[in-house]
């Protein structure tokens, strides 16, 4: 069962690069869920209840955050903010087996792999969450992150379970459209 505390939603629309060059609209938004740990302060072989967490709620966030997108998403990554009486496994297992499947199907596809990461921290802790094309890996373009964190989360017994979209990649990119064949 998901015992969510709260959820926060992040949305950034780029107009200009750093340095203030102006350029296509970019938005990007963020679906974070506060939830309590079941298997905090425990040592388990058996995560498969954390595979149903991310399940469970990636329908629900990756609808929810699409929807404030100004575009149809391009680009995507997870991320999960482990609470200090957790383990790096339980963040792996809330974001991995069972998160990306509600995640393509929410942005009407995805060949790539979902770019992801997954650390341990207390309340306020930040996590780069990665972003990359939804069908193409190589697309240098989409390379991103965003950098998420909510300030009392997590608790020790508690993961930030972190979903993002974008419409478009950075802004202004200039590092070539991917490998290059020699």
């Amino acid at each position: 069962m998901v015992r969510l505390r709260k959820k926060v939603f992040v949305k950034e629309v780029i107009i200009t690069d750093q340095l203030g060059q102006s350029c296509n609209p970019i938005s990007r938004v963020a679906a974070l869920a506060v939830v309590r740990n079941p298997l905090a302060s425990t040592i388990a072989e058996d995560l498969s209840e954390l595979f149903e967490i991310g399940a469970s709620l990636g329908e629900e966030l990756a609808s929810e955050a699409i929807k404030q997108l100004n575009g149809e998403p391009v680009s995507y990554g997870k991320a999960a903010i482990v609470g200090v009486n957790g383990d790096l496994e339980q963040g792996g297992a809330i974001i991995h087996p069972k998160l990306g499947a509600p995640m393509r199907t929410a942005a009407g596809g995805g060949e790539a792999v979902i770019p992801s990461n997954a650390k341990l921290g207390g309340p306020g802790c930040a996590i780069d969450l990665p972003l990359g094309h939804k069908d193409n890996p190589w697309s240098f373009d989409h390379f991103d992150t965003m950098t998420l964190n909510i300030p009392d989360a997590p608790k020790p017994d508690e993961i930030v379970l972190c979903l993002a979209y974008a419409d478009g990649g950075r802004p202004i990119p200039r590092c070539g459209k991917g490998p290059i064949k020699t």
